[in-house]
């Protein structure tokens, strides 16, 4: 999982409702914690292990999936330091009865308890950043140019603010030292802020970017081909369900986390934490702070469903197949679909060029390829909905130039 109050773990002098959720079933919830890890990890890998009757998908250079990319790195690797953390505190437990030792000698306890917190939360919140990246970029990739050249900006907001903000946390909450933590709530209120600012700002500006793309969406492909058809309805439906997955998963997962610290704050300002009127208060903290445990790891594969769905489980061990290429997935797929109608296969490629609309620098596959990366239904619309116009032309013009090349006497039987 991934809280402030591991770092206010190591700290000798803890508040009352950090030792509250310390002391509660200790080994169970590293348990949790493990398994949950563990089992995020084992489906992840699932996901990306190649499947029968199914190449390697060749996804786009883009910028989009670049940053999903990241996204799943720093999931990949924050799980590690979950499973890490959680075995070593249940395989030794006299190494960790060492980490609270007022003016203790012993360095090495303490040092992975900050260690194994800092690396958490490190790449937890890098991966908030790059949530909130990932928004940014699909409003500009629809507005204006935006695309590899700005991955470099992408770096310095993630890994640039995370760290930041991670040692400003860090120091004031272990100042003067890690063995002797200033006591107080005004004093640790900076590195929870410092943690829960990308979080929040994820939750709050994350919708609101997202609805302005789909909105931006909706005006692109309408500017296409000058008309709203069911194929750019279904399209614009993609794009947006795909939002809206992205944010569900990121609500359950990490809204826990903000009730759980809004309800030890609160019983941090009470005088006595174990009064029996606030027995119904440490009861929903307590299972809050399981919830945490549980869903905070599930968050890379609950994502990877949002991006990608459920690819199966028939894993395929010869992976030297053929790579199927998106573009003639698609081609294939449009001419399955209007040669039935037409009687003839026609290469709607040889009659007439693609006409897209381009905005500043990408034409209008290019961007909504982006926003619907790693979704084949959604790439394959997008080619239908572009080649479908070049298809009814190449017809129209075939049947004009027959029409046009047909004896006079076999016009006049007609």
């Amino acid at each position: 999982m991934a809280s402030p109050r591991l770092e206010t773990f190591c700290c000798p002098n803890r508040d009352a409702a950090t030792q509250l959720v310390l002391d509660f079933q200790t080994r169970v919830f590293n348990g949790v914690c493990l398994g949950s890890a563990s089992f995020n990890l084992l489906l992840s890998v699932l996901q990306l292990l190649p499947k029968r009757n199914q190449g390697p998908k060749k996804l786009p250079q883009t910028s989009s999936a670049t940053i999903l990319l990241f996204i799943s790195a720093c999931d990949f690797l924050g799980c590690l330091g979950i499973i890490f953390r959680s075995t070593v505190w249940l395989g030794f437990p006299d190494f960790i009865g060492n980490i609270s030792v007022v003016n203790g000698t012993d360095v090495w306890p303490a040092a992975f308890c900050v260690g194994s917190a800092m690396w958490i939360q490190l790449l937890y919140s890098a991966c908030f950043w790059w949530l909130f990246c990932y928004a940014v970029d699909a409003y500009l990739v629809i507005k204006r140019s935006a695309g590899l050249s700005t991955i470099l900006l992408y770096h310095i907001m993630a890994w640039g603010l995370a760290i930041l903000l991670c040692i400003e946390g860090i120091i004031m909450l272990y100042y003067p030292s890690v063995f002797s933590c200033e006591s107080g709530l005004e004093h640790a209120i900076p590195h929870y802020v410092t943690t829960y600012v990308p979080l929040l700002l994820v939750l709050l500006a994350n919708p609101l970017l997202f609805r302005k793309t789909v909105m931006a969406v909706a005006s692109l492909l309408k500017g296409r081909q000058g008309i709203y058809t069911e194929n750019e309805r279904r399209l614009g439906a993609v794009i947006q369900i795909r939002f809206f997955k992205i944010m569900l998963v990121f609500i359950i997962c990490w809204l826990p986390n903000i009730i759980n610290e809004s309800l030890l704050f609160y019983l941090e300002t009470q005088p006595d934490v174990n009064g029996s009127s606030l027995k119904s208060v440490r009861n929903a903290t307590l299972i809050t702070w399981f919830t945490m445990g549980i869903l905070n790891p599930l968050q890379g594969f609950l994502f990877s469903l949002a991006f990608y769905g459920w690819t199966g489980c028939h894993l395929d061990l010869n992976c030297h197949k053929k790579e199927i290429q998106w573009e003639s997935m698609s081609t294939s797929a449009v001419e399955h679909a209007y040669t039935s109608q037409v009687g003839s296969s026609l290469n709607y490629e040889n009659y007439a060029p693609k006409k897209t609309v381009v905005v500043n620098g990408h034409n209008s596959d290019e961007a909504l390829g982006m926003l619907s990366e790693g979704s084949d239904a959604s790439t394959i619309e997008i080619h239908i909905a572009s080649g479908a116009q070049n298809l009814n032309a190449a017809v129209a013009a075939a049947a004009a130039a027959a029409a046009a090349a047909a004896p006079e006497g076999s016009k006049g039987k007609s």
